[in-house]
């Protein structure tokens, strides 16, 4: 790298968006750097207040993102936004690349974006997503968006990251019912009927509204339906005014600790379970013990519970393992 990580996290506190992107590009290579970084800058973290945006594809997420960056600038609020794509399947890079689409907010110092590949993670955010967002947090952004990939119920992990989860859907999307059902709506703090203006929007309220209505929601907070247009920018002042007072009752009503704790115990979960696949698939000894129980499995010499019960205990307790495994 030529800069130490130390070096990068003192010019990162300073405001330095060089050494910003230096860091991010650690965290998503999965480099022991970025880890060691995250550690010294933990205890600066958690003043940004974190926006997920996500929804099916073709429901104009990245517009509606371009749009609402538009509406907290005019309020003089510092925006970061993480935009996660597609991975390509031969680099593992980002596909879309909303940094494009967004490029009007180019020169905009009160704007930083960062396009990132999913890179084949499930639930729409990419592995390195909570530490770039840290990283953005630590920078000075008042605002944080995550926009996730367009892929339908998987959309769930946003909510171990996010304090607000904006829910787009958009009429006239053939069966688009799915992106209503129980899974999805739980996650939703405010859902979005983008594209108001084609046929089909009313009857789309109605059938968010009779979802939340037979939704079990543990929440105090009473999810509203709005409408927008992203893009002409009808409707956005508005989202952002029902953003705002979510998180304003998140202050109020105390739950904001309460969803931080249930997020750092997800994150902690993620962390956790991706170190000990990373061991089994990184370190040459763990994989050869990984292959062979692979082999007694598909040779019914042991079953697969058996075989997991082995590798974990291999990993915590490796004087435990005999032989005979």
């Amino acid at each position: 790298m030529g800069t130490d990580t130390r070096t990068l996290v003192q010019q990162l506190l300073k405001g330095n968006r060089r050494a910003a992107a230096r860091l991010m590009t650690l965290a998503e290579t999965m480099s022991p750097k970025a880890h060691a970084a995250i550690k010294q800058i933990y205890e600066y973290t958690g003043k940004a207040h974190i926006i997920g945006v996500t929804g099916p594809p073709g429901s104009g997420k990245s517009t509606l993102v371009d749009k609402l960056i538009n509406e907290f600038r005019k309020q003089k609020k510092r925006v970061g936004v993480v935009a996660i794509d597609p991975s390509s399947p031969f680099t593992g890079g980002a596909l879309l690349g909303d940094r494009i689409r967004m490029n009007r907010f180019a020169t905009d110092l009160g704007v930083f974006i960062r396009s990132m590949g999913s890179r084949g993670s499930l639930g729409g955010l990419a592995w390195a997503t909570h530490d770039v967002v840290r990283i953005l947090d630590v920078l000075g952004k008042d605002i944080i968006i995550v926009e996730t990939v367009g892929a339908g119920q998987s959309e769930v992990d946003i909510i171990k990251l996010a304090e607000t989860v904006v829910l787009l859907t958009v009429p006239g999307l053939g069966d688009d019912i799915q992106t209503i059902k129980a899974g999805i709506m739980e996650i939703g703090d405010i859902f979005v009927i983008n594209k108001a203006d084609l046929d089909g929007a009313d009857r789309r309220y109605v059938e968010l509204q009779a979802a939340l209505n037979l939704g079990e929601r543990q929440q105090s907070w009473d999810p509203p339906i709005l409408k927008t247009i992203a893009s002409s920018g009808e409707g956005v002042e508005e989202l952002v005014t029902a953003i705002q007072a979510h998180h304003t009752h998140l202050m109020e009503s105390g739950e904001i600790q309460q969803n931080l704790e249930r997020r750092c115990s997800a994150q902690l979960e993620t962390i956790v379970e991706h170190s000990f696949i990373r061991k089994l698939f990184v370190q040459t000894e763990e994989r050869e013990y990984f292959l062979h129980l692979v082999r007694k499995v598909s040779a019914r010499e042991i079953d697969p519970y058996t075989a997991a019960e082995l590798l974990i205990l291999r990993l915590v307790q490796p004087s435990k393992v005999g032989e005979s495994s």
